[in-house]
């Protein structure tokens, strides 16, 4: 959420964001509710105030008597003009985008992400490659139709191998964070909606999420949420930050709008596990750079733990999310689809979040002030096995284990 001081005196750059992120919202129509909305409060503390001074007086005239009996229904007449421009006021705010970092390249969709490098290259194989479903059927690591079968389509079962393959990935994920300072949380992954709003996924994003309507809950997307409103309505000191979380969890999404896409395989599922990187800090744009970068070489430094190839990119503006004011995409080779693709994202979100979580801390001079909140994947799954069973399999249909991975796995350099 945006300081709407700050969208009164830069109306324009609020705008332009809005039209560079492609996401409307009216600013106009914002900044003339906002005035009304003030207007509304000075009438409303001025007639509290002659209530007030009514109810003390010591004159009981009959003219006295009245206005104090009328004042009531006045009173309770501009509350209400009061409390429905609140209402359209808040509904407002929580649509206005943050504004984009400066250097971000202004775009309309991934293909004006911009590539800032490689590391790895795709491994040249001599026989013909297989995709990380025929490989993981013929080793009995995934059941496709029996997970449909019991919870619809997008659904599966892994299975033996792919398991312990996949434990072992998050394990050593966690212990790499853990060993750089980072506290290792297991999250609640059913929230309220005000933990989904505080994080920037509602309004917008709604339609994505799980819903337990008997209790009014939803089902998170990423331990984000949680993380994030760990601390809401708290005040953090400055000696406290930067506050870093890794956070483990099953993420469960609807994929609202993808019928049809990536139905093969485990590209795009509803249920998936993920450790997810989650930072607090000052409000200090340098320092904000600084963990946003320490939270990016984490991620690289598992996809080198990991040999596999991948490349950074750094997102348009049309590829911000509402609160993201900076985002780098890493993206990891998959042979089966010929193309790098998204398997981390890293986000700086400024004050955006905090805003709406009310986050906190005292600075030096004792002022309080907003903190700072980032995030990056560390690894989800299982999205990572896609990349890591397709580009390490052999001819013979097994998979080479890197080494990092090896004593999470027994020692073992191979499934087959």
């Amino acid at each position: 959420m945006l300081d709407i001081v700050f969208i009164r005196e830069n109306a324009e750059i609020v705008k332009k964001a809005c039209i560079d992120k492609k996401m409307p919202a009216d600013i106009d129509r914002l900044l003339e509710v906002d005035a009304a909305l003030k207007a509304a409060t000075t009438v409303v503390d001025e007639i509290r105030a002659r209530r007030n001074t009514l109810s003390k007086s010591k004159d009981k005239s009959a003219e006295m008597i009245d206005e104090a009996r009328n004042i009531k229904t006045v009173l309770a007449a501009e509350e209400e003009k009061q409390k429905a421009l609140r209402a359209e006021f808040d509904g407002l705010m929580l649509h206005v985008p943050s504004i984009p970092a400066e250097g971000v390249p202004i775009g309309a969709g991934e293909e004006d992400n911009a590539e800032l490098r490689r590391v790895g290259a795709p491994k040249v194989m001599d026989f013909e490659p297989k995709d990380h479903m025929e490989l993981m059927e013929a080793l009995d690591m995934v059941d496709v139709p029996r997970g449909v079968k019991v919870a619809g389509s997008r659904s599966y079962f892994l299975k033996n191998k792919a398991v312990i393959l996949e434990m072992a990935v998050t394990r050593m994920v966690m212990d790499m964070l853990s060993a750089r300072g980072f506290a290792p949380m297991a999250v609640p992954q059913i929230v309220r909606y005000e933990a989904m709003q505080g994080t920037g996924y509602f309004p917008i994003g709604y339609e994505q999420a799980y819903k337990i309507t008997e209790d009014e809950l939803f089902l998170i997307g990423t331990s984000e949420v949680p993380l994030v409103c760990f601390h809401q309505d708290e005040i953090l000191t400055k000696d406290e930050m930067p506050v870093r979380f890794a956070g483990m969890s099953t993420c469960f999404r609807r994929e609202a709008g993808t019928y049809g896409k990536d139905t093969r395989g485990l590209y795009r599922v509803h249920q998936f596990q993920k450790v997810e990187q989650v930072v607090f800090c000052e409000a200090d744009q340098g320092k904000a750079l600084e963990l946003h970068n320490e939270i990016l070489q984490n991620a690289e430094d598992i996809l080198q733990a990991l040999e596999l190839p991948y490349r950074v990119c750094a997102a348009c503006t049309a590829e911000l999310g509402i609160g993201q004011i900076r985002k780098h995409e890493v993206e990891t080779w998959m042979p089966s689809r010929n193309a790098y693709c998204e398997t981390h994202s890293c986000s700086t979100l400024g004050d955006f979040q905090a805003r709406r979580a009310n986050i906190r801390y005292r600075d030096e001079s004792g002022k309080l002030r907003f903190v700072f909140t980032l995030n990056n994947t560390a690894i989800a799954s299982p999205r990572i096995l896609i990349p890591l069973i397709e580009n390490h399999q052999n001819a013979d249909g097994s998979i080479y284990i890197p080494v990092a991975l090896r004593p999470y796995l027994g020692g073992v350099d191979k499934i087959s």
